[in-house]
């Protein structure tokens, strides 16, 4: 691309007087005081010589001085742009009714809530689970949790209602049940109620879909049909990756299968943090052959494998109730089961056999993307039952005079809380369109998924973290859901390195998400000399510049230089719709080798911020988001920190927040999300952009012009005093909404 890169700057660095023109033809507008832009489309301008908040990237060259304004430019409507001229225009703006945002802006509440984008027998089932935990009550709950009660109770009503099987069940195998099918919406709704109530509960659930993912994806009929049987009975499942010794080193195992002279193996070896694994029908076993070599994990970060180097691996069932399967015991002290099991010369016939070679490693990975998609789904929930408590606490207590909801730091606080549980809900709900959606040419998932796992469970530990500080004591108490929250969603993260492991997998999709095709020209950043160290205003404008020019001229550039169209052909995606329709999602279970992210593709993550760009914060997480844009091309990771995993991670902070807040503007768009909500979650990501910003410029390996560009990322949000007042309002209404069953 090197080459196609430069063919590109050659061709495409116009003038300031053509540039001008361009941005003229777009605009409509273009003066020589106040400048509008394509987003105004010539009704209206801010005042001043500065570019309006509305800007688009086509308007960014006009001037050097491209940092937007630091005074609050507000809209009081969609329809007809305006300057404000009083708080009350702001307040107008802020207070703009939200069409469609039921769904998000208010948080779940199980006992009135419909389920009404979900077909019939969905919502049957949806509601059952409800009025079970209901029913139960919460006394009973905690009783239970306390106790480290196995919940058979709850598989008695699972079996009864057969909610496992028509949930997990892909149609393919639904044996003429037009009800079964595997959904990834109805999937995840199940994963948050059951968070909503207990992770003890989810992690049952979760366990098994992780249990389910290898035989689904194996070829292995009678493999499948016997799991479909057993799903019919009632029967639980379990994966059994994890190992004592290798803990998320998933390339090593010391699960030995023996060939045998007359075919199959017998199995040797034990496994650890096997969730279900006391109980379940059928374990999904990963081990490796005793005569055949597998993956060196000591150089596996170094180079590709070869593939002859997968040949020992494979998958099989076991049976948890067979003399061969030793039962250790649970390894955490819960009302889950989390075991730690031996196999003792287990024999595996053939028919036990699910992959083989590379089919088995990637049959791991891809049951990871599946499965573990729904931890996220999981925090979500457990944090809307928190906040409904802790919110409902602070409201009416009352010291020193005045409710705890009245003190400036827990107004913040709550603020803060209620616009990261929003946001967590609106990325994960525009999440799901992409895993439904995905199929063989558009694996974009594969980024969006690892964010779900990784950076929204870890919003939901700083929610329980914050509410905690908010209700202190109170949330200890033992008849509160809150002290089983704050485990769970400080586990979630944690699971078999989650955070780690997915901010590496992130980062693999670094370069294509920020640069290709969206931005070949800006790439050509990293041949300009001095553009390290060279001041900010000029790095901007030369960014501004390379930005528009790659954007603006990518359709001749493609038809110039072959391989730049193919690339650009391969970021051309249909529209991903609302995807909560009864289909059956099979392309998970086909996804083919783990391997090739490096070839995934995305399409320009820019028109969606720029669509929201008249809203305050929005604007300036844009300016940050182009400015780490200009980092990663001026002062892009050397050799040397490439194999540097923390420094790549600082980097891996900044990174993600874009495609997290992507995601979120995208499903804002569809619900018509209130823009002072909005406004509000920005206001923390240009917080929280500019710590990671200060952490990387506080590198030691940092080179001086990381340093130098890394604080061109910081930012101050702008602040308001009726938007914040419009969302804490919103949160502090949840006081009392809900209260679970005595």
């Amino acid at each position: 691309m090197r080459s196609a890169t430069a063919a590109i700057v050659t061709v495409a660095m116009p003038s300031s007087t053509a540039m001008a023109s361009a941005v003229s033809s777009t605009c409509g507008r273009l003066r020589s005081g106040p400048r509008c832009c394509a987003r105004c489309r010539g009704r209206g301008v801010f005042g001043g010589t500065a570019p309006c908040r509305g800007r688009t990237a086509e308007s960014l060259p006009m001037t050097s001085n491209i940092s937007a304004p630091r005074s609050r430019f507000l809209l009081v409507s969609r329809g007809e742009d305006q300057l404000p001229t009083s708080a009350n225009n702001n307040a107008t703006f802020m207070h703009e009714t939200a069409r469609g945002a039921e769904m998000t802006e208010t948080l779940f509440n199980p006992k009135t809530y419909d389920f009404a984008e979900f077909d019939a027998e969905t919502r049957r089932i949806l509601r059952a689970v409800v009025d079970w935990f209901e029913a139960r009550g919460k006394a009973r709950l905690k009783q239970d949790d306390r106790d480290r009660v196995w919940y058979s109770e709850f598989l008695d009503f699972v079996k009864r209602e057969r909610v496992f099987a028509t949930f997990l069940t892909p149609a393919a195998l639904a044996n003429g049940d037009p009800n079964k099918r595997w959904d990834t919406a109805r999937i995840a709704m199940l994963s948050k109620i059951l968070g909503f109530y207990g992770m003890s509960y989810w992690y049952v659930w979760q366990v098994s879909i992780l249990g389910l993912g290898p035989i689904w994806q194996s070829d292995n009929t009678a493999a499948k049909q016997r799991a479909a049987a057993l799903l019919d009975s009632g029967e639980i499942f379990a994966f059994g990756l994890s190992e004592k010794a290798h803990g998320a080193d998933v390339y090593s195992t010391d699960m030995v299968l023996e060939p045998l002279a007359d075919g199959g193996f017998h199995a040797t070896g034990g496994k650890h943090y096997i969730g279900n694994g006391n109980l379940a029908g059928l374990v999904s076993v990963f081990g490796r052959r005793a005569d055949k070599p597998i993956i060196d994990s000591a150089k596996a970060l170094e180079g590709k494998p070869a593939q002859e180097d997968y040949a020992g691996y494979l998958f099989f069932v076991a049976d948890s109730k067979h003399p061969a399967y030793k039962l250790l015991r649970n390894v955490v002290d819960s009302q889950m089961y989390v075991a730690a099991f031996d196999l003792e010369n287990y024999p595996v016939a053939e028919a036990d056999i699910l992959h083989r070679g590379e089919a088995a490693f990637h049959a791991a990975m891809n049951t990871v993307n599946v499965g573990k998609f729904n931890l996220g789904f999981g925090a979500v929930g457990a944090c809307e039952h928190a906040f409904y408590e802790a919110i409902t606490h602070a409201e009416n207590r009352i010291l020193f005079g005045h409710r705890v909801t009245e003190f400036p730091q827990v107004r913040s606080l709550l603020t803060d809380s209620y616009a990261r549980l929003v946001a967590m809900k609106l990325y994960s709900e525009r999440a799901i369109d992409y895993m439904r959606s995905a199929h063989a040419e558009d694996r974009r998932y594969l980024l969006f998924n690892a964010i779900e796992k990784m950076t929204v469970t870890r919003q939901g530990q700083r929610i329980i973290e914050d509410l905690a500080d908010v209700i202190a004591a109170r949330g200890f108490e033992n008849d509160m859901y809150f002290p089983m929250a704050m485990l769970g969603l400080f586990g979630l993260p944690r699971l078999e390195g989650t955070v780690h492991v997915n901010m590496a997998l992130s980062l693999k999709f670094m370069a294509n998400y920020m640069f290709h095709p969206a931005d070949a020209g800006l790439a050509a950043l990293r041949y300009l000399p001095g553009a390290g160290s060279a001041p900010k205003g000029a790095v901007r404008a030369a960014a501004g510049a390379l930005s528009w020019t790659s954007r603006g001229l990518a359709s001749r550039a493609g038809a110039a230089v072959p391989k730049l169209a193919t690339e650009l052909k391969r970021a051309e995606y249909e529209h991903i719709p609302t995807r909560r329709d009864a289909a059956d999602d099979e392309f998970l279970f086909h996804q083919g080798p783990s391997s090739g992210l490096g070839r995934i593709r995305f399409a320009d993550w820019r028109p969606v911020f720029e669509k929201f760009a008249h809203i305050p914060n929005v604007a300036l997480f844009l300016e940050q988001a182009r400015a780490f844009q200009t980092l990663l091309a001026a002062a892009s990771p050397t050799r040397e920190q490439q194999r540097d995993v923390d420094f790549l991670f600082a980097i891996g902070e900044l990174f993600t927040m874009l495609p997290y807040a992507q995601l979120i503007l995208e499903q804002a768009e569809i619900e018509h999300t209130d823009p002072a909500v909005i406004d509000q979650i920005f206001d923390i990501f240009i917080r929280e952009f500019a710590k990671h910003a200060l952490t990387l410029h506080a590198k030691p390996t940092a080179t001086q012009a990381q340093q130098h560009r890394a604080l061109d990322l910081i930012r101050r949000p702008v602040a308001d005093s009726a938007r914040f007042a419009n969302v804490l309002g919103r949160a502090r209404a949840h006081a009392g909404a809900y209260e679970m069953n005595p």
